[in-house]
């Protein structure tokens, strides 16, 4: 690991005990906070499914996770596995995924902070959605992003 990947920001106990026990709850019982989804995803060392809120961004038809915190157990996992499962209710929808290439987030490091700048804002080192092009890519390698590509249960 490239000391550029280990750049993460642990969720204080608020977040981890609260909120985030909070908004599952609420992804099980059918409801998005703000576009948000459950992610399901294998664990790299365990092979058991681990599970954090996830805000999923879709920019032009196409659709994208985001890692506000930075390099944190889900994108190691999504990384290792290469596809996941996002749930909102009873509605679960599988996914491949691959990692995008730092030179390519800062347009969608942009529009994730225009639609959810007020909630993970602070993670990004006062870099906003009105940065420039060269302020983004200087925070680039420190938010991982996925292009997903969504797949129905029989496999289409």
């Amino acid at each position: 690991m490239t000391a550029r990947q280990t750049h993460v920001l642990k969720p204080d106990w608020f977040t981890r005990r609260v909120a985030n026990p909070l908004v599952s709850a609420l992804h099980r019982l059918g409801f998005g906070v703000a576009g948000s989804r459950r992610l399901a995803v294998r664990g790299r060392k365990s092979g058991e499914p681990r599970h954090a809120p996830v805000n999923l961004l879709t920019v032009d038809g196409r659709h994208y996770l985001v890692a506000p915190r930075g390099h944190v157990q889900w994108t190691h996992n999504l990384r290792a596995a290469g596809e996941g499962e996002l749930s909102l209710g009873r509605k679960v929808t599988p996914f491949t995924a691959v990692e995008v290439p730092e030179e390519a987030r800062p347009d969608l490091l942009r529009a994730y902070l225009r639609r959810w700048s007020k909630q993970v804002g602070r993670f990004f080192k006062g870099v906003t959605a009105d940065s420039t092009d060269a302020e983004l890519r200087a925070v680039a390698g420190d938010h991982p992003v996925f292009e997903l590509t969504l797949t129905r249960r029989d496999g289409r």
